[in-house]
């Protein structure tokens, strides 16, 4: 079937998603609206597409007739508008992160299973062949039980954020660490199968409203026991730089742009293997294809909603370890959250 695609969000990203996946061979969809707040984006939206665009997103869900929908907006906006369009019984693609609040998140797990939705986290990490190759090689027990891990992320993420909603918390609902961090802790966590169980943490807003620097120090619940997790997120770094290292009982790997190599603990020689994941807008476009494959049926979700719930607990509990000075109880956040949602 083709699929009925409308956009909620068609700023920079919202549009590099419909551009990619309409010029996709393999991609069987029509955008049939968009919706924007900005008059800006809704004139290059109407310039590019024969498609009706609005300034209120539920007037395009009330006048359209659409299967599926992309939420690329704010991060604090995520949660009314996917609860808007689950209700009208329409899959989503909902950018990450997937909220900024753990109930909200609790609620929209609890939403997409009773509709039977496809509700997809922009989590492209997912469908990288490198991270699935960590996955695979930690999952397979190739370094053994995971007990220890260290990963950063480093970009120069301030100085094109400056003036952007972005750097509103109304609107983002936190720093680097709830934005482009929010990556970095989906990949730790879906890597390792693991969710957060305990968390500290120290921020640096380097004189902005948000912040830009943070260092966590977590215990993880793996599937062979707890990890040990040091966190490193930077907003004001040179270029981009992502690592991750794990240890096992019986060997280690590291990933990175150079990467994935693992260490079999015998002293051998290790094995090292390089991956082509292709460029951003090549990612972005996969990422939608397997939205639109999953809206189908021809594949499972790659990226489920309970694994943004996993970041968004883990977000918000660094974010209260922060203002406590405190270690915060992410199993604890998640049991409140559940208990008032009826999970």
């Amino acid at each position: 079937m083709t699929v009925r695609l409308a956009a909620i969000g068609l700023g920079d990203l919202g549009r590099m998603q419909l551009d990619g996946v309409t010029a996709h061979p393999d991609a069987d969809v029509t955008v049939v609206a968009g919706a924007d707040v900005a008059a800006d984006a809704r004139e290059a939206f109407a310039a590019d597409y024969d498609a009706p665009v609005y300034a209120d997103y539920e007037a395009m869900l009330d006048s359209e007739a659409i299967d599926a929908v992309t939420v690329v907006t704010p991060h604090t906006l995520h949660y009314e508008q996917t609860v808007a369009c689950l209700e009208r019984g329409l899959d989503v693609l909902l950018e990450k992160p997937m909220v900024a609040d753990t109930g909200h998140a609790v609620d929209l797990v609890n939403r997409a299973r009773e509709r039977d939705a496809v509700l997809q986290i922009g989590y492209q990490r997912h469908l990288h062949p490198g991270y699935q190759a960590v996955r695979e090689t930690v999952l397979g027990g190739e370094i053994g039980d995971v007990h220890m891990a260290a990963c950063y992320l480093a970009q120069d993420w301030i100085s094109g954020t400056e003036g952007t909603w972005r750097v509103d918390p109304d609107l983002s609902g936190g720093g680097q660490l709830s934005d482009s961090g929010s990556h970095l802790l989906d990949a730790l966590l879906w890597t390792t199968d693991s969710r957060a169980r305990e968390v500290a943490a120290v921020m640096d807003d380097r004189d902005h409203a948000v912040d830009i620097n943070a260092a966590l120090s977590a215990t993880l619940d793996g599937p062979d026991g707890p990890i040990t997790a040091s966190i490193g997120v930077s907003g004001d770094g040179t270029g981009f730089e992502e690592s991750l290292v794990l240890w096992g009982t019986d060997g280690h790997l590291q990933f990175g742009h150079g990467g994935l190599t693992v260490f079999d603990g015998s002293g051998g020689e290790p094995d090292h293997r390089e991956f082509d994941a292709g460029t951003y807008a090549e990612q972005t476009t996969k990422k939608v294809v397997a939205f639109l494959d999953a809206v189908e049926g021809n594949r499972d979700n790659p990226v489920p909603p309970e694994f943004g719930l996993r970041v968004t607990a883990l977000t918000e509990g660094a974010y209260r370890a922060r203002e406590a000075g405190e270690t915060v109880d992410v199993t604890e956040l998640v049991a409140a959250a559940r208990e008032e949602h009826g999970a």
